[in-house]
């Protein structure tokens, strides 16, 4: 089986993925307190590197500084413009004893941030001064999943430059744990101020997304998917590619497993057809104009 594509069994990594979800929400939180607001939250989002996730730049007094989740050599990399530099060890660890080692490291080098210590987008949060439930870290699963990202990062890239709308970079959210890339209309989403804040921003404007995740609430199994928002009708009816991909109802997107991809003869065509296939529907659907929005050859 191609190296490239690695096994990523949720059932195997599932206390690892939870662990090091919540590292990544205290790491996420201080991006929130510093970076400077931009559309949709593409301020704190991570992105993909050739070691692992990285945080943007973020100012701090005159002496911007950044994270990095190696995934190699398996550190937490803090790394400030004036030399300054430290490493976290990257191994089972409670979410307070993380939490606190960051913040310390942080205080030493001069670096005095507060942030809200409940976790997000997650069921039964414990605060992360006081998680010491959540505490295993498999090097081997954690470096599989983000080789998963290092291979599909550029195929997102790709589909990205077929859009001349607005598109946001393909980037790594923190709060739901994905790897996303979001196309826009152009055109202002209807109002739900019923889904508060956080909703608003994030999807103000009309969006069809794609990414991938390790699985969560009734999807257990890594996948892609392929969401529009607001859904245009008819959409959980659109006859999509590849055969493994599936609506689920009760999240209102599109699946397909990751395992049906990585043990297909040509992963990339898969994963291709299904962004394709998924993005034509939601679009026709919902009447963009994509004569405007999208690159012709």
């Amino acid at each position: 089986m191609n190296s490239d594509w690695p096994a990523l069994p949720l059932d195997a990594w599932r206390t690892t993925y939870e662990t090091l979800h919540l590292w990544m929400q205290i790491v996420g939180k201080i991006c929130l307190q510093l970076a400077p607001p931009a559309n949709h939250y593409w301020n704190v989002a991570f992105r993909v590197d050739p070691r692992g996730l990285v945080t943007p730049l973020l100012p701090y007094e005159n002496r911007p500084f950044g994270f990095r989740f190696n995934f190699n050599d398996h550190r937490l990399e803090i790394w400030c413009c004036d030399g300054g530099s430290r490493q976290i060890p990257l191994q089972p660890m409670t979410v307070a004893e993380f939490y606190n080692q960051v913040m310390g490291e942080l205080a030493e080098m001069g670096i005095h941030i507060k942030i809200w210590t409940m976790p997000v987008e997650i069921a039964n949060p414990i605060r992360f001064t006081e998680d010491t439930v959540h505490r295993d870290y498999d090097p081997e699963y954690a470096h599989a999943f983000w080789r998963v990202l290092v291979t599909i990062n550029p195929i997102l890239e790709t589909f990205r430059s077929e859009f001349v709308g607005k598109c946001s970079p393909v980037h790594f959210f923190w709060g739901g744990f994905d790897v996303a890339v979001t196309r826009f209309s152009g055109r202002a989403a209807p109002s739900r101020p019923e889904r508060g804040a956080m909703y608003a921003e994030a999807y103000s404007h009309e969006v069809i997304s794609h990414g991938f995740w390790p699985g969560s609430g009734s999807v257990q199994e890594a996948a892609f998917y392929a969401y529009a928002a607001p859904q245009p009708e008819h959409f959980p009816e659109a006859a999509v590619e590849p055969a493994d991909a599936h609506y689920v109802q009760d999240m209102g997107l599109y699946v397909l497993p990751y395992e049906a991809v990585r043990t297909a003869d040509y992963p990339e065509n898969e994963l291709r057809s299904f962004l394709q296939t998924t993005y034509d529907a939601a679009a026709t659907l919902a009447g963009w104009k994509r004569g405007e929005l999208e690159r012709r050859h």
